[in-house]
């Protein structure tokens, strides 16, 4: 019997080493960046135990099958789009109206510019949801929702209570939710939208035999569209401490976006994609005519991002971001575990001379996150990069601001999992109505700031810093 166990014993352990040999042969075929590919060889071919079932669930850089998925849409959305947007000459600027750095983004994004657009920026999740909840109510045909992360609270009860009014007049609707975001998420608050006649699923980032270990994705994206005429981009999740109810967190700062005009286009197909990846089929009678906005004229682009994408359009959007700042950059993110490309821009753009002003938040969400990012405060110590730390209560907009040229909002963050990980969806502007809202914006939360630098790393104790330097190795997959 001790015989048979031995011989199963070491049957196994070969097989385990085995396959952790052919997983390091993957990891070096496929892993985004070398450093990746050299941890999880060494760790496969050493700890393949330990490794192995961490590599099927962290390792993957490619979210298999929406590739296909998004090439089965873009066949039939993308001829439609390119249609209609004829259908207004004005919305789509002139070539020569077009700089470089506006071409290198519209390739990213693979969807151009527009005009006729008009966005508005909430930094309430009162004002937020209140303009989303009136936009539902005046939907007459369809409504289109995504949220990372639905809570059965409050907010989440006044969202369904918009949804059921809504089915009252026959208005269709679309719910798209991330199931590791919405793990809390009670069972019966799904089974009232089923109930109401609302088309819910989740994205099912693990559909399909070869994805069943996709575990590390997320779809970050927040997104609600009405008639094709009306889209909400932004921060805030559906969850009463984004109303600043929460008693750990406080005041909650966060930055949405209202988009009317040709833009909303790009929003709604973003929607279609993951709505075809999750459901395999694509939603019903939408309404693709662009529209120009109803009072102003602003120059937008919508990009969405994401681990299926053929580059790190997010990533490379960002060193886009600095490489062309002249005067200053401002970034706000409460997630900032930069890669060295990403480091590098920005010592590069100190000693160009350009103002760099970093703000994070006081307050810790996601403590790993939080002890990384102080490493940053040290390898990025010039006189030209200031670190900012909000203070009144949890700081969790995602900003960009160069110069006085362009402004980016969204749900992207300056970090690895929404370099390489996260399905995240941005909005830049060249107006100069939303850079200067951006800017009065900010400005104002500069004021409830403290600035901080290298000291505030040097002078911790030994163990904050070992353990800050621990969780900066663990980026790739926090």
């Amino acid at each position: 019997m001790l015989e048979h166990i031995g011989y199963l014993i070491t049957a196994l352990t070969f097989l385990v080493y085995a396959m952790g040999i052919g997983s390091t042969l993957h990891a070096i075929m496929s892993a985004r960046t070398p450093q990746g590919a050299i941890a999880w060889s060494v760790s496969l071919c050493t700890f393949p135990f330990i490794a192995l079932p961490l590599y099927w669930i962290f390792g993957r850089t490619h979210f298999n099958g929406y590739v296909d998925a998004r090439r089965t849409r873009d066949q039939r959305t993308n001829p439609l789009i390119k249609e209609t947007l004829m259908k207004l000459p004005d919305s789509v600027p002139d070539a020569l109206d077009r700089t470089p750095d506006e071409g290198v983004m519209e390739n990213l994004a693979a969807m151009p510019f527009t005009n006729l657009n008009q966005v508005d920026l909430f930094t309430t999740g009162a004002d937020t949801f209140a303009s989303i909840r009136a936009a539902m109510g005046a939907a007459e045909h369809y409504i289109l929702i995504q949220f990372y992360i639905v809570r059965d609270d409050q907010i989440g009860r006044e969202i369904l209570a918009s949804i059921a009014e809504a089915r009252s007049r026959n208005v269709e609707v679309y719910f798209l939710y991330d199931e590791i975001g919405c793990t809390r998420l009670s069972p019966e608050y799904l089974q009232d939208l089923r109930r109401m006649g609302t088309r819910v699923s989740g994205f099912r980032t693990t559909r399909g035999l070869k994805n069943r270990f996709q575990l590390n994705f997320r779809n970050h994206r927040k997104i609600v569209v009405t008639d094709g005429r009306v889209a909400f981009i932004g921060g805030f999740n559906i969850g009463d401490e984004y109303m600043g109810r929460s008693k750990r967190f406080g005041p909650w700062r966060d930055t949405h976006c209202q988009i009317m005009g040709p833009a909303v286009l790009a929003v709604q197909l973003a929607f279609v994609s993951d709505w075809n990846w999750a459901m395999e089929s694509f939603p019903e009678g939408l309404d693709w005519t662009p529209r120009p906005a109803p009072e102003r004229d602003e120059k937008l682009l919508v990009v969405p991002s994401g681990p299926s994408d053929q580059m790190e359009t997010w990533k490379l959007l960002m060193l886009q971001c600095i490489r062309q700042a002249r005067d200053r950059i401002w970034i706000v993110s409460p997630y900032f575990v930069p890669d060295s490309d990403v480091v590098s821009a920005l010592q590069l753009a100190a000693l160009r001379g350009v103002e760099v002003r970093i703000m994070l938040p006081e307050k810790a969400d996601h403590l790993m996150v939080w002890f990384a990012s102080f490493t940053f405060l040290a390898q990025l110590n010039m006189p030209q990069i200031k670190f900012h730390r909000y203070t009144p209560g949890f700081l969790h907009q995602k900003v960009l601001l160069v110069d006085r040229t362009m402004a980016v909002v969204g749900t992207a963050n300056a970090d690895n999992r929404s370099f390489r990980l996260n399905f995240e969806i941005s909005l830049v502007g060249r107006s100069q109505e939303m850079i200067e809202k951006v800017e009065e914006m900010l400005e104002e939360d500069f004021k409830h700031c403290r600035q901080t630098g290298a000291d505030d790393y040097n002078a911790r104790p030994f163990l904050f810093r070992f353990a800050a330097q621990t969780c900066r190795l663990m980026a790739p997959v926090l």
